[in-house]
């Protein structure tokens, strides 16, 4: 199979050869385009995540594909599913609003716990960080495809499987004439 993938890349002239380049350079930009455009109308820098552990079950579930918004005017509610960002981690939480604190100048404080977890967040926070603000949040989980992150998961958990799916599809795009 792959033999008479790479006989079909050797076939090629440059011509066809640097046409699908661009083919899978505009794949590219186009994936990346879309990922924008979805920012901005989500008003959430990622605005779609996968669910990474079993903290939120039965709600959701490892390898949940959440979708997200993070309207700014829209306020921080008690039993809000939330996606936030912890300074000093790379990977955001998803987990839901424990409870609240609004302050008469306005200002909104909260905690948070995973549905699955038999304590609230603080552990997982910053150092001496005791209640979230609206400007850890990343989103807010709107809707959800089951199981579909999975394939992120493996891709991360087995890096072998990440370099065998993007050089099938990198090779696809390659040999694909049309």
């Amino acid at each position: 199979m792959f033999a008479s993938m790479f006989d079909e890349v050797a076939r090629m002239n440059k011509r066809q050869f640097l046409y699908q380049v661009l083919s899978f350079g505009m794949i590219v930009s186009s994936a990346l385009m879309i990922w924008k455009g979805l920012m901005v109308v989500t008003g959430s820098e990622s605005p779609i995540v996968v669910v990474l552990s079993g903290s939120m079950e039965p709600a959701f579930h490892r390898g949940d594909l959440l979708f997200l918004t993070n309207y700014q005017d829209e306020p921080v509610r008690v039993g809000e599913i939330v996606v936030f960002k912890v300074e000093g981690r790379d990977i955001p939480i998803v987990h839901r609003v424990l409870i609240l604190h609004e302050k008469e100048n306005g200002t909104v404080k909260f905690l948070t716990k995973g549905d699955n977890n038999n304590v609230n967040d603080r552990g997982l926070y910053a150092r001496g960080q005791m209640w979230l603000t609206k400007k850890d949040v990343v989103g807010r989980a709107r809707g959800f495809l089951p199981y579909v992150g999975m394939v992120t998961i493996y891709m991360n958990e087995y890096p072998k499987f990440k370099i065998a799916v993007l050089a099938c599809l990198g090779l696809y795009v390659l040999v694909h004439r049309e």
